[in-house]
């Protein structure tokens, strides 16, 4: 998908938002958007995802499945939890069977089944957010756009986004996501673009490939092959430790691992509503499906 010389404003003699945006990404890619408050970010990713069209310029190559999450999910719907969701799948285009499996495997995932019934307004913050990002993944999209995902989630679905993106790359799916709590950090590997006075530009990668630390808890039978197995998928394995014991301060990527972090000691550690009419939540300004909320329409070059 490519942004082609793409500007936005909001009115025609408004200020730009957005002036002469190029950029690319392709399948299997994510790409973090950083940039102010206020800056563009959320107009960037409505555009990607074909909520908004441009004034100028286009977007090309869009997926025909597209999954969009907006910041603030919009809950002010007559609608239960479960109406609403159901109502999206078809609205995404999946027949009974396979929307009504769709439905109960977010719902599920997402623990939202007690609230199956509820009505979308008397909802939290926290799980509107979850039933926004159920509404956008109930067809498997080959775009996904998060729009600050991880606000107000609890921290059980928080662990969940990051999954949820590596599933849609496995895919060969494309990520866009913006995030002002530094919870991006859990994407290793994503590309960096940065808004800053109406233009988009990307951070040209770092000389080493980022690194994270993962925590594995093994029966004691098998630590020793589960060891030689990640050492032999070309991972560094820090230290091996009992629950009991509690971590110490270990720097990744050391260049003089203790003699300690190659021993192998004993145990290791640790009632139906209607539907959305025609042209509810979930349609696309242009030909994608994309489930969210349309913003305000820009002016359209003539």
């Amino acid at each position: 998908m490519r942004l082609e010389g793409v500007w936005l404003r909001y009115q025609r003699r408004g200020p730009w938002v957005l002036r002469e945006t190029d950029v690319a990404i392709g399948p299997g890619e994510v790409a973090v958007v950083l940039g102010r408050n206020g800056v563009g970010k959320s107009t960037l990713l409505q555009l990607a995802a074909g909520v908004l069209r441009p004034t100028r310029g286009r977007v090309v190559d869009r997926p025909a499945a597209v999954g969009w999450v907006p910041e603030r999910f919009p809950a002010d719907q007559p609608f239960t939890v479960g109406a609403y969701l159901a109502a999206m799948a078809r609205v995404a285009g999946l027949p009974g069977p396979e929307a009504d499996r769709a439905v109960r495997r977010w719902v599920d995932r997402l623990g939202l089944m007690r609230f199956h019934g509820v009505r979308l307004p008397e909802l939290s913050k926290g799980t509107a957010q979850k039933v926004g990002l159920a509404q956008a993944l109930l067809r498997p999209p080959g775009l996904l756009v998060l729009d600050e995902p991880w606000e107000g989630l609890d921290a059980a679905a928080r662990e969940l986004v990051p999954e949820v993106v590596d599933e849609v790359l496995a895919e060969g799916g494309t990520v866009l996501v913006s995030d002002h709590r530094g919870e991006t950090v859990r994407l290793p590997g994503a590309r960096h673009w940065s808004v800053a006075d109406g233009t988009v530009t990307e951070a040209a990668p770092s000389g080493a490939a980022a690194t994270v630390v993962v925590e594995l808890s093994v029966p004691a039978a098998g630590v020793a092959a589960t060891v030689a197995r990640l050492r032999a998928d070309g991972h560094h394995v820090l230290r091996v430790r009992d629950h009991a014991v509690p971590p110490s301060a270990t720097r990744p990527g050391s260049d003089s691992p203790s003699a300690a972090a190659d021993r192998l000691p004993g145990a290791p550690g640790p009632a139906p509503d209607q539907a959305p009419p025609p042209g509810a939540p979930g349609l696309a300004a242009e030909d994608a499906p994309v489930s969210g909320l349309p913003g305000p329409a820009p002016e359209v070059a003539r």
